[in-house]
């Protein structure tokens, strides 16, 4: 693979994370001085808005402004709306919140920007899923934080090096910065989380799930309804959870 060359175009896709974060830096670091470097976000309306707060901390804080780009079929960027369009929440190949509001929206803006390198937010401890990416999806992958061997908790210390408080969502417990109440988690651990924090947001899942059928949490070794989880239950640790949103739709760790 080639290295980037003067005027190419390198898209760093800002999840609202710590790991997009620190890799929007590192590559204005490394490229900034020869390349159009742009971070870009496909917004979902489900995120907290405290995501904002930290979209607008890290982009004055790297002197550059953050783009928006939505799937124009989808302008509201709603993963319920999606849900209700597509009559169902999860899918054998991933749930389709991701693949309208963030994949298809990637390619939107590719449709309309001659993309040369993309980075994402791909730590240290997550090569395999890079190279995946690379061998299934496209290889003008540019793997800054691997390359640097920065790990996710690096990534959140660099923050708090700069003054930079991550998404208030690491602080209460969850393993990302994602849509609360993600649809591709099933562990009863998570959800009880949600229960715990954020009582409208299960409610609204468990409500819009039985409607649609879905059944989303793992209990006891079977699929069950979100209003059936019991209160006390848990699964497995959330900081062994690997719920992804934007490249790939999967968790990782299961109950």
């Amino acid at each position: 693979m080639s290295d980037p060359q003067a005027g190419d175009i390198i898209v760093v896709w800002f999840s609202n994370g710590a790991a997009s974060a620190i890799a929007w830096q590192e590559t204005l670091r490394l490229y900034g001085d020869r390349c159009d470097v742009r971070g870009v976000n496909n917004p979902v309306a489900e995120e907290d808005h405290d995501n904002l707060r930290f979209a607008r901390d890290v982009s004055m804080w790297l002197r550059q402004p953050l783009n928006y780009w939505s799937n124009p079929n989808y302008p509201e960027a709603s993963a319920v709306s999606v849900w209700d369009r597509r009559g169902g929440m999860v899918f054998p190949h991933g749930a389709p919140c991701t693949v309208h509001l963030k994949k298809e929206a990637r390619q939107d803006y590719e449709r309309h920007h001659k993309v040369a390198w993309h980075v994402f937010g791909f730590t240290a401890d997550e090569k395999k899923r890079h190279d995946r990416f690379v061998l299934t999806e496209r290889s003008n992958v540019l793997p800054i934080l691997i390359d640097a061997g920065i790990t996710k908790q690096d990534c959140i210390t660099r923050l708090e090096a700069a003054g930079i408080k991550p998404p208030r969502l690491y602080a209460e417990g969850y393993p990302n910065a994602n849509c609360i109440g993600c649809v591709k988690a099933t562990s009863p651990t998570y959800w009880n989380l949600v229960r715990q924090t954020r009582p409208e947001v299960f409610e609204e899942r468990a409500q819009q799930s039985r409607r649609l059928g879905v059944r989303l949490v793992r209990h006891s070794g079977k699929r069950i309804f979100l209003d059936e989880l019991p209160a006390d239950a848990k699964g497995r640790s959330l900081k062994t959870m690997n719920i992804d949103c934007g490249i790939f739709c999967e968790e990782k760790a299961h109950a």
